[in-house]
């Protein structure tokens, strides 16, 4: 008999299986990528979705309290008594009139993923809850990560909050927004600067974690991806189970779009939803790989078999003009995803599309985002911004049920937002300089009287 669960290559070419305790075992099709699957047949997967309300009234659980423990008969790979949790996807789906309108869509249909609730402030809490119990899982000591800023800050949390294992990050020495780098600190990771950007701290880490036997949290670990499913099942539950036509991701190392898919795909399968919804996913102009790959040289899933000679190629002109990741939106500002070859099975199973947005369409969307009362870090805006373009493309109709997933917290980057309002941009709101005088605050503000 099969076990429960197991890991296997992504490549469906490769039937390889791997037990649960080997950690990040050898593959070597489309980059060495990892899924994690089941025996579904042996899995008491509810009748209905609808099933998991029940556990609402059972939230002093802390599995059930969890946005992600409370789905897990739909991620079934750990032992209860294993996991780690501190409460995360605790996030809400809100529906955005003044943002439909921003963007061409009709009253009441669009609504807005709000990841940024999480207990570090993004969606990384989805997966690092999940890594973190594996971690435990196969009694890790040191887990690490590369990160633009909001992994580390998730896995110090976890590390710190658990006090299972230890950990060490690795950030590239361009942009990191000091509000992410300030909690991998405060939580008390070993932070390690590498003279470079992501992709170079992401390629020391997988190499120093290989040959250390450290345990690697990055989102090329399966078990990562296992957690961010679960920002699907929220999404659908916040819209009483009905399917949006659809989700719009920021795309940065690609584990969202990625687990996404796996999740519907999933859900399908086990005919707990009617149908898909479409995928799309915004590349930051600066940091648009995806976006080249597919919109412009072709790249597809290819029934599993997609074109890693061309991906190889395109890296390596990538490398040769020394092409570096260059966006605001410093949560995606990364050239090589990891996930590149996921992403791709996802946008196949979606009918998806890819877009790119640059960095004054996503400022301006985050001033739209904020100015309804909850803010984004600029990555997240992205979302914002692509549905925008879809919509004046006419791809998006003004009727359709979007949903845009807003990845991370406004406070994860102050600065882009003070510098945003401070300077001459469409939607600015600046600060009023006024005299020390009440005759003088009451003239400033007969405008709002």
């Amino acid at each position: 008999m099969s076990p429960l669960a197991y890991q296997t290559p992504a490549a469906p070419a490769d039937a390889s299986e791997f037990d649960l305790t080997e950690v990040l075992p050898t593959c070597k099709p489309l980059g060495g990528l990892l899924d994690i699957e089941y025996d579904w047949d042996r899995v008491p997967v509810p009748s209905s979705l609808k099933w998991f309300e029940k556990r609402w009234a059972t939230r002093n659980n802390p599995l059930d309290y969890s946005g992600v423990w409370r789905f897990r008969e739909l991620l079934p790979f750990a032992p209860e008594e294993m996991i780690v949790t501190v409460g995360e996807g605790q996030t809400m789906l809100r529906r955005s009139d003044s943002v439909a309108k921003y963007c061409g869509l009709n009253d009441g249909c669009l609504h807005l993923q709000y990841e940024g609730l999480n207990p570090s402030g993004s969606f990384k809490d989805n997966g690092m809850t999940a890594a973190s119990t594996h971690a435990r899982m196969v009694g890790a000591k040191l887990a690490a990560c590369a990160s633009t800023g909001n992994t580390s800050a998730s896995l110090a949390l976890y590390a710190g909050a658990g006090g299972h294992f230890k950990c060490v990050v690795f950030v590239g020495s361009g942009k990191i927004a000091f509000g992410k780098l300030s909690q991998a600190l405060d939580y008390g990771a070993v932070t390690l600067q590498i003279e470079g950007d992501f992709d170079d701290a992401l390629m020391r880490v997988r190499e120093v974690c290989r040959d250390a036997n450290i345990y690697l949290c990055n989102s090329v670990n399966p078990f990562r991806l296992e957690g961010q499913k679960t920002i699907i099942y929220r999404i659908l539950e916040g819209m009483n189970w009905e399917v949006p036509d659809w989700i719009v991701v920021p795309g940065g190392n690609l584990g969202n779009s990625s687990a996404f898919g796996k999740a519907l795909i999933e859900l399908k399968k086990l005919n707990l939803i009617d149908r898909l919804p479409r995928l799309a996913i915004i590349n930051a102009a600066g940091a648009n790989t995806l976006y080249r790959l597919w919109e412009h040289d072709g790249l597809r899933w290819n029934g599993g078999e997609p074109d890693e000679e061309l991906v190889g190629k395109f890296y390596g002109e990538m490398d040769a003009e020394n092409r570096r990741a260059d966006t605001l939106a410093s949560a995606i500002q990364i050239n090589r995803p990891v996930n590149l070859y996921k992403c791709l099975r996802a946008l196949d199973a979606t009918d998806g599309v890819v877009r790119e947005a640059h960095d004054p369409e996503i400022l301006d969307a985050k001033a739209q985002v904020g100015a309804g009362g909850f803010g984004c870090e600029p990555a997240s805006a992205a979302s914002v911004a692509g549905i925008k373009a879809l919509r004046a493309q006419g791809v998006i109709a003004p009727s359709d049920r979007v949903v845009g997933i807003l990845t991370g917290h406004e406070l994860k980057d102050p600065d882009a937002t003070v510098n945003y309002h401070r300077g001459d941009r469409a939607y600015a709101n600046a600060p009023i300089p006024v005299a020390n005088d009440a005759g003088a605050i009451l003239d400033a503000l007969k405008g709002v009287m």
